[in-house]
């Protein structure tokens, strides 16, 4: 896949960082004063970066304040790229590549790592949403937050109990 453009990339960024702070498996521990782990999928990220008016918003000011931790990796971004070119969008190119680059400059972009010792994850109805679930899971994500349908019937599982939670982002505003 290809990464993205010079010109969405920010300087300020997190940078790539290596998922397994956290044994794989282990719940993810919540310590007082660290930001919140959390994994935004596409259709999230399109309301937060492309309409400014979105109820969510407050949302978008978790992550840009460091109270949350937003966390990518490369396949999620392309993806992003790919959905905020959609033509229903209507976005000139400078909007999109300002879209990207506001998220990856707020994000902490991991490197996907395969590892026999994984937690093994159910399968998503839709194959493109399963690297949420892995990015989740491999950053030891305390959320995934996401209005996709086939992830959030994945929700009421028991394989995810003590993983990470996947909730709506309605949900996900009622947490402090």
């Amino acid at each position: 896949m290809s990464s993205a453009p010079d010109a969405a990339r920010n300087p300020g960024s997190v940078g790539e960082q290596t998922a397994g702070a956290v044994p794989s498996g282990a719940a993810p521990a919540v310590i007082s004063g660290l930001p919140k782990r959390v994994v935004l999928d596409t259709n999230v990220l399109v309301s937060l970066y492309v309409f400014a008016d979105s109820r969510f918003a407050p949302l978008r000011l978790r992550v840009q304040s460091g109270s949350w931790q937003a966390l990518t990796r490369d396949d999620c971004l392309d993806e992003f790229r790919r959905v905020l070119a959609y033509p229903q969008f209507r976005l000139d190119m400078e909007t999109q590549l300002h879209a990207l680059a506001d998220y990856r400059g707020c994000a902490s972009i991991l490197r996907r790592q395969a590892s026999p010792d994984q937690v093994p994850l159910p399968r998503c109805k839709d194959r493109d949403d399963q690297k949420f679930l892995e990015l989740a899971r491999d950053g030891n994500a305390e959320l995934l937050v996401t209005a996709d349908k086939a992830l959030l019937k994945l929700a009421r599982r028991e394989r995810l109990a003590g993983l990470f939670r996947i909730l709506t982002p309605q949900a996900a505003l009622a947490i402090a």
